[in-house]
């Protein structure tokens, strides 16, 4: 297990710091990710690290800009440190996740956070009262 993730895991409420999912529900720790990739100069200090599903983590890689669906042009992607969630996300009643600005329209696409798989899983969450 990453080292940090005691302090990473706990700073994020065991929950995934890009989509909101709740640790809890898996069978395994969330992973610890660099916001900023090393290879492209973040560092791998606590304000640079953040609590990610798998399928956050995954998405996400080592990017940290995307085209922001709405205007086409290149937006970063949400960084947990330095923003608030809630000033870029929002969830609709059917459990969507919707971006309210350009870094936040981005991140939900990068992340592909309303996938088939990952929408279903928060319509139950919901009803379990586990999230956000």
């Amino acid at each position: 297990m990453n080292p940090h993730y005691p302090a990473v895991a706990e700073r994020a409420g065991h929950r995934c710091e890009y989509c909101r999912a709740p640790e809890a529900v898996f069978n395994f720790p969330f992973e610890v990710e660099h916001i900023i990739p090393p290879g492209a100069g973040g560092a791998d200090a606590d304000l640079n690290l953040a609590l990610a599903c798998r399928a956050c983590n995954i998405c996400k890689s080592n990017h940290t800009r995307e085209a922001d669906p709405d205007s086409h042009l290149l937006a970063d992607l949400f960084h947990p440190r330095r923003q608030r969630w809630e000033d870029h996300f929002g969830v609709d009643e059917q459990g969507m996740i919707f971006g309210k600005t350009p870094s936040g329209r981005a991140t939900v696409a990068r992340l592909q956070m309303n996938s088939a798989h990952q929408s279903t899983a928060r319509r139950h969450w919901i009803r379990l009262e586990v999230y956000p």
